[in-house]
């Protein structure tokens, strides 16, 4: 993914906002999430999903359920980047 759609990404207040929760929590499931934002898991999918492909979530799985966590590395990366400024 490139810069530009990571900004377009994180543009969005509710995608930041599961990125704090998730930040909080370590790691959250999709349904501990959804119930955390009050949220149906349809649009939590959507908003997962571009977490996803812009690389600032990494998708785990346990058993039968799925995790969430921040891609930590990516966001290094986006730091140095804005640092330079």
């Amino acid at each position: 993914m490139s810069l530009g759609s990571t900004f377009k990404t994180l543009s969005d207040p509710q995608r930041r906002e599961i990125l704090m929760l998730i930040k909080k929590n370590y790691r959250m499931s999709a349904g501990e999430i959804a119930d955390a934002m009050h949220v149906s898991p349809q649009k939590l999918s959507y908003h997962l999903k571009l977490l996803k492909e812009s690389d600032l979530l990494i998708e785990s799985k346990e058993k039968n359920f799925v995790y969430y966590e921040l891609n930590a590395s990516l966001f290094d990366e986006l730091i140095l980047w804005l640092k330079q400024f």
